[in-house]
């Protein structure tokens, strides 16, 4: 179940939060939807006030009626419309790929409402390999019949990045990621993300990141690299790790883009970043 409220350009976006304690706001992916975060609430929110936002135009929140409104800057103000309708002063953020792109730029504009940030295989630098398979799939139809179905193919797919995934787990993962259809399995967001995107594409260069990243210094900081990422490189890992020493940084093995949450060094990463903030 989720409740929802109204952005201000009248979008109906959906939320929901469990648990007491200090506050923190879990944002995903560019496709995804807060379900990524069921291990979270699972076996944080008795530690902390977890909160979970389907980002405008993915999962049960309203599509926009216009698709270039599908920007980080855009996603990043709704995330301060949430803490407002919440009355909420700071949170902490923890940020799954798109999501920790919004946290930096939460950490750019409006330092003041965090209180720390989770970065979930994402840096200051993409790498072009990780950015051309996510245009391989984003906004196309999906070509599995049943979650079963998905199930069965998903170690063909994704087995190089995710070995040692179980049927079950696979189950879990395609029904996170889409609906049940007459014939097909439905996309859970809305297509025209792609229309966004390469547009924002077209308009130049991809701009330098790094000064996002240095804008959360004097936060609480923690991030997490699936060993077999293909967006979130060792070389970037490499020097997030150095800017930012204090940094608490585990590597998931056999996990890509991007690690479930559920593994033993990412509950453990998320467990220390919860109790520094509440040191």
């Amino acid at each position: 179940m989720h409740d929802t409220f109204t952005t201000s350009d009248g979008l109906q976006l959906a939320y929901n939060v469990h648990g007491t304690g200090t506050p923190v706001l879990c944002l995903a992916g560019l496709t995804r939807n807060m379900d990524d975060f069921d291990q979270v609430v699972t076996k944080f929110s008795n530690h902390a006030q977890i909160i979970r936002l389907d980002s405008r135009g993915r999962g049960a929140s309203d599509f926009d009626p216009n698709p270039q409104n599908y920007t980080i800057t855009q996603e990043a103000f709704d995330a301060l419309a949430l803490l407002d309708h919440l009355n909420l002063d700071r949170t902490a953020v923890i940020g799954t790929s798109r999501g920790g792109l919004i946290a930096m730029v939460l950490a750019a504009t409006a330092k003041h409402r965090l209180s720390g940030v989770l970065l979930n295989d994402i840096g200051p630098e993409l790498d072009p390999t990780g950015l051309a398979h996510i245009m391989d799939y984003l906004g196309r139809p999906c070509a599995f019949t049943s979650f079963e179905d998905a199930a069965e193919r998903l170690p063909r797919a994704l087995g190089a990045q995710f070995p040692n995934v179980s049927h079950s787990e696979w189950l879990n993962y395609a029904k996170r990621s889409w609906t049940a259809g007459p014939d097909r399995l439905q996309l859970r967001y809305d297509p025209k993300l792609r229309e966004a995107i390469e547009a924002q594409g077209a308009s130049g260069d991809a701009p330098d990141l790094w000064p996002l990243f240095h804008a959360l210094s004097d936060l609480p900081l923690a991030a997490l690299r699936g060993a077999n990422s293909n967006l979130l490189t060792p070389d970037c890992w490499a020097k997030m790790k150095a800017a930012r020493p204090d940094m608490i940084a585990a590597e998931v093995p056999d996990r890509g883009h991007v690690p479930f949450l559920d593994e033993v060094e990412s509950t453990a990463t998320i467990a220390a970043f919860i109790a520094q903030l509440t040191e």
